[in-house]
């Protein structure tokens, strides 16, 4: 059978073909052939039943591309639907004639009881169908034509249209079967076969011929709105204020009734533009709608127009909807100034787009490093002055926020002598005084705002050992930690040690260091004793 849902007629006609090449397998009495003259004129009538409404799907067309007054593209669906009808009434034409020769090459009919004569006879139709000359290979073949005609005038896929010549191996049925699985379609549908049941076997070929026709028909029909449309899928809609609900909060939700059809094939504009036709499934039945979506832009009470197609008729509305300013939620330490030259990590949220928020972040007079989060940025200003950065989402500006740029504080310096050498205060001993670490720390808002460039190091010390305004003795330190093991070899009580700093280094968010300017300060330890 053809693609989609089998009306309880086509089960039916699947049944009786089923019981037919049951029937076929064994070796049945004469009074159980003679039920196969039964199941041909059941499956005749049936065919003429299908003739009749096809006929009556192109007399809808017609009359509805004449009510939508002859569109071109209408009108060239009418051509393709009689077209159709042509090629169909051909292939059955052809059909009756092989039935009419099987009467014939059987001893015809008889004249007073129009009787098949030949009902019984096993040879002459299968010889006719399957020998050297056989027609059944042109009975296959024309089959085969005829599906794949119909799946080009739909643009339908062959899934749609299945070939109607198969070989037994093809037919779910027959795949399995090993008396019947090699068989080729002649064999498999003539071979072994009595007159009564080659005339209904080509009835049921004639009905799945038709069917094929119909389903075809009915695709052209919906594409200029002639089929018949009734509404066979009813079902409750609800449409919540929001899914999610906090515990103790109130979930509310308006209900619907709504009603769908499979026959339904509207076509949905926004502003005049057509949308695509997506499906949702809904209390178990299939949807077609059209996706509204876009970037709201501007502020306060906006609009556009909806417009649906169906069935030459035209559905429309104008939908308001109101456009508010969302709020820019920002995470960091730095709310209100920037640290020039820093990099000042910034969590940027807009809290009411929720998921569809898809941020672009620009910023004046500075560098923007995109973070792995959403809305997580990196700002490094460059000049001092303001920077503002314009917060965009899928392409719409969402708002702007404006920084002051602060310069970066020189560090603070610390000398830390070790406790058994005494301390800055009140002096240190001059044999035990050995060793000095000179930090350099950053100043506390500094090091907290941004602390991955708040790094210091002190690279070069000069150290003086002054005893009665004179020096003793001078070295200069490429590094921090000092050792004065020959200072105080030399120290004696009343010296003075002065600590001059020279250079100092930052090392930034990104690993690299830049010399800092050192601050004009000297730092004096009093040698207290020897």
């Amino acid at each position: 059978m053809a693609g989609g849902r089998q009306s309880p007629r086509d089960k039916m006609i699947g049944m009786m073909y089923l019981v037919l090449t049951a029937l076929l397998a064994l070796q049945v009495s004469n009074a159980v052939l003679e039920k196969f003259i039964f199941i041909d004129q059941a499956l005749t009538r049936m065919a003429d039943d299908y003739n009749s409404k096809n006929g009556q799907t192109i007399a809808g067309i017609e009359a509805q591309v004449a009510k939508r007054n002859n569109l071109e593209t209408d009108v060239a669906i009418l051509n393709i639907a009689k077209e159709i009808r042509s090629e169909t009434e051909k292939v059955i034409g052809t059909m009756n004639d092989l039935k009419e020769e099987m009467v014939k090459i059987t001893g015809g009919r008889d004249p007073e009881t129009d009787a098949l004569i030949g009902a019984k006879d096993y040879d002459k139709v299968g010889t006719m169908m399957m020998g050297p000359q056989g027609k059944g290979k042109a009975l296959k073949a024309m089959l085969n034509n005829y599906s794949k005609f119909l799946a080009t005038k739909t643009g339908e896929t062959d899934k749609k249209f299945p070939l109607l010549g198969r070989d037994a191996k093809d037919i779910k049925e027959a795949a399995n079967d090993p008396d019947q699985k090699d068989k080729n379609f002649a064999q498999y549908f003539f071979e072994n076969t009595p007159t009564a049941a080659g005339m209904a076997t080509m009835s049921y070929l004639e009905t799945e011929i038709l069917n094929y026709e119909r389903v075809a028909l009915a695709i052209l029909a919906d594409s200029v709105g002639a089929g018949e449309v009734s509404f066979d899928k009813i079902f409750p809609l609800i449409r919540a204020e929001s899914n999610v609900v906090a515990a103790g909060a109130k979930y509310k939700a308006e209900m619907f009734i709504a009603a769908s059809s499979s026959a339904l094939n509207p076509v949905m504009y926004k502003d005049g533009k057509a949308l695509p036709l997506s499906q949702m499934t809904i209390a178990g039945n299939d949807i077609k709608f059209g996706q509204v979506e876009f970037s709201a832009s501007g502020s306060g009470e906006k609009s556009y127009k909806a417009k649906i197609e169906l069935d030459g008729k035209v559905y429309e509305d104008v939908i308001k909807y109101t456009v508010i300013k969302p709020s820019i939620l920002i995470s960091s330490s730095a709310l209100s100034a920037l640290w020039k030259n820093c990099g000042n990590a910034l969590n940027v949220q807009v809290p009411l787009l929720g998921t569809s928020y898809n941020p672009s972040i620009t910023a004046t007079n500075a560098t923007v490093v995109k973070g792995a989060g959403k809305g997580e940025v990196t700002i490094i200003p460059k000049t001092r002055g303001k920077v503002v950065m314009t917060v965009k989402s899928n392409g719409s500006t969402v708002g702007t926020k404006t920084f002051s740029v602060k310069e970066i504080p020189l560090p603070k310096y610390e000398l830390v002598i070790p406790s058994a050498a005494g301390n800055m205060a009140d002096g240190v001993k001059g044999r035990a005084f050995r060793q000095v670490t000179v930090n350099a720390n950053a100043e506390p808002s500094f090091a907290s705002d941004v602390p991955k460039d708040a790094r210091y190091r002190v690279r070069e010390v000069e150290v003086k050992l002054v005893r009665n305004g004179d020096p003793v003795k001078v070295q200069t330190f490429k590094k921090n930690k000092i050792t004065l093991t020959q200072f105080a070899q030399q120290a004696r009580k009343g010296d003075i040690y002065i600590f001059t700093i020279k250079r100092v280094v930052r090392t930034n968010f990104q690993n690299k260091s830049e010399n800092v300017r050192a601050r004009n300060e000297i730092y004096k330890v009093l040698v207290k004793s020897n």
